[in-house]
């Protein structure tokens, strides 16, 4: 084996080591992975075993960054995007402009040159895609209402890099005189204008043909292959004519969202985006040279406190400002408060171009790379803390039930509380309907469902709503504990009012069985008899037979749970029906059976004994 080719070995394994170790660990202490695979980093790097070039692997892997924006764009319709625009041009505009302002006039305080200081303060003001979005995804808030508004932020500034990395030569000394640069800076966005006209035509009128094609051949290997070749090509595109690289990859997403191909192109992309971030976040942990930075460490976690400090507020306040609760106004602001991956791409830039000295670009890179560090374990404390600080949070005021009365009070509005309140609904039935979600209340109203904010959990709330005078309680709520603690108290208050609740599985059944609520129903019993049923009759079985039998099976059930209830858990198993399974071939064999190896003979030999 040559030289280089055993370092690189040596180099792969050390990351794979690293990975393996200190992933686990950080997940042992509450700690995101994020952070795991940055003390990975540190462990191999420069500080460390020094076992790779920071520079490299952080180029190599910000494919993974590419990929991941590919995934996402994969998650979303253009009209589920055009929907957001609200939020990418109004809260994403605000967020860069004003942390970019704050951040550029401390920097400028503290005596950095005017241009510099507009450059520093615009890329550390950008927050870390490739963190903001794993740790959103490790908590499956991508799809929430805050998730997508730290995701309109988190696009905004993948598109306002354009002309940021444009900006930077213009503030250069002496580009003011140079007009030839108005004329290259017109070049490079119509270029840019081009890129994005042709990437959208190949995904419109190419792409689907392509991958019909290959699926046709039978190839998966194929597709995998030209998946990459769509993901990595756009992103190539886009950095020929200064775009970002993650841009291009997002549009290419985007434009298969609606193909029929989109799952099998999201199972072939995910392994290598997994790996490719892993590595990224290691490549950032190895650029922390600590003995660089150990005779500097006061300023620069200083430094960086006092930076993640700003974004963190700026969030915080804009969230508020638009109406969300302070819970997710504090994830968000902790989500976005690392410096983003476009710091190191702007420092470089701006040093290359006299915006900055070696030792402030050195300074303002190792600032952005501890942010990194900071954002993901203020996260995990801000989650740890949230339940305990969502006890002492001051609710918003109930509404106004003084028009409320229904002959039932419906609690919760997710999806099993919907279909409940349509069935009533549709029959002409009064009801009330409450729910602690803001934004759940607002998405209703959008279909001319009027439902009142309230918390189902608290004794006024319930009156005010005129739980007493309700025929029937529904719990529809979709928190075990939630929906136990609503029980008490109205078991408690007013026992006289029915009480139907929606049971999690069957030892939830069990319970509420045994505390005397009037109807439970486990969430997917009926969908589960149903889907039987409906497969039944696609093996052949006519349609009144399936319904006897699913409506013995549900019998059987329904006195299983009684006997469990009356003698636990294991009780009534008997009712279970099951056929029982000889284990004899289905038909005779043409010939004996040969033993292959020892153990086979010892099995024939003692065949009775086995067969029990």
């Amino acid at each position: 084996m040559h030289g280089d080719d055993h370092t690189l070995f040596i180099s792969g394994l050390a990351f794979l080591a690293a990975a393996v170790i200190s992933v686990p660990l950080a997940k042992r202490f509450g700690l995101s992975p994020v952070v795991g695979y940055l003390l990975a980093g540190i462990m191999i790097g420069p500080a460390g075993f020094s076992v790779a070039d920071p520079a490299t692997v952080i180029t190599v892997a910000e494919l993974g960054v590419v990929l991941l924006l590919f995934l996402i764009g994969l998650e979303l319709q253009p009209s589920r995007l055009l929907s957001m625009g609200r939020y990418i041009f109004g809260l994403g505009t605000a967020q860069l402009l004003i942390t970019g302002t704050v951040i550029a006039g401390v920097a400028w305080s503290l005596g950095l040159g005017l241009p510099g200081a507009i450059i520093a303060g615009m890329a550390l003001a950008m927050s870390a895609t490739s963190i903001a979005l794993q740790l959103l995804s490790e908590r499956g808030d991508l799809s929430s209402g805050y998730g997508q508004r730290a995701f309109s932020i988190l696009l905004f500034q993948d598109i306002a890099i354009v002309p940021l990395l444009a900006l930077v030569p213009l503030l250069a000394p002496g580009a003011s005189d140079a007009a030839h640069d108005l004329t290259a800076t017109m070049i490079q966005a119509g270029a840019a204008i081009a890129a994005v006209a042709g990437i959208v035509l190949a995904g419109r009128y190419l792409l689907n043909p392509l991958f019909r094609l290959l699926a046709r051949s039978g190839a998966r290997e194929a597709m995998t292959a030209a998946a990459l070749l769509v993901v990595l090509g756009s992103a190539g595109l886009m950095a020929m004519v200064g775009l970002s690289m993650a841009l291009g990859a997002f549009l290419a997403g985007l434009l298969l969202s609606e193909s029929t191909f989109r799952h099998e192109l999201e199972a072939n992309i995910d392994a290598f985006r997994g790996l490719l971030l892993a590595v990224f976040f290691m490549g950032i942990g190895m650029s922390l040279d600590l003995g660089v930075l150990l005779p500097h460490i006061v300023p620069l976690v200083l430094a960086a406190v006092l930076i993640t400090a700003i974004k963190f507020g700026v969030v915080f306040a804009l969230y508020r400002t638009d109406h969300t609760t302070r819970s997710d106004a504090l994830r968000a602001g902790a989500v976005l408060m690392p410096a983003g991956e476009f710091a190191f791409v702007l420092f470089p830039l701006a040093l290359a171009n006299g915006l900055l000295t070696p030792e402030q670009g050195g300074f303002l890179t190792a600032t952005a790379a501890i942010t990194m560090m900071i954002g993901p374990l203020v996260s995990a404390g801000i989650n740890t803390l949230l339940p305990r600080l969502k006890r002492n949070e001051p609710e918003p005021e109930p509404d106004d039930f003084s028009d409320a009365g229904g002959r039932v009070l419906v609690i919760g509005f997710g999806r099993f509380g919907q279909i409940v309140s349509q069935c009533l609904l549709a029959e002409g039935v009064g009801v009330t309907i409450i729910d602690n979600d803001v934004e759940m209340i607002q998405s209703a109203g959008r279909f001319g469902v009027h439902i009142y904010y309230g918390d189902g959990t608290r004794l006024e709330v319930l009156r005010a709503a005129g739980a007493e005078t309700a025929e029937v309680i529904a719990v529809c709520v979709d928190d075990r504990e939630a929906a136990d603690r609503i029980v008490a108290i109205v078991q408690a208050s007013m026992p006289h009012v029915r009480l139907h609740v929606r049971s999690f599985d069957r030892a939830h059944s069990m319970d509420l069985l045994r505390k005397g609520v009037d109807f439970e129903m486990r969430e997917t019993l009926e969908s589960a008899f149903a889907f039987g049923g409906h497969t039944l009759e696609a093996l052949g079985l006519e349609a009144e037979a399936v319904a006897e039998l699913v409506a013995d099976v549900r019998e059987r059930d329904r006195r299983r749970l009684q006997r469990q209830v009356e003698e636990g858990l294991y009780a009534g198993i008997d009712l279970i029906p099951t056929r029982k399974v000889e284990p004899e071939p289905l038909t005779e064999p043409g010939r004996p059976a040969k033993p292959l190896n020892p153990e086979a003979q010892d099995v024939l030999t003692h065949e009775t004994e086995f067969s029990g």
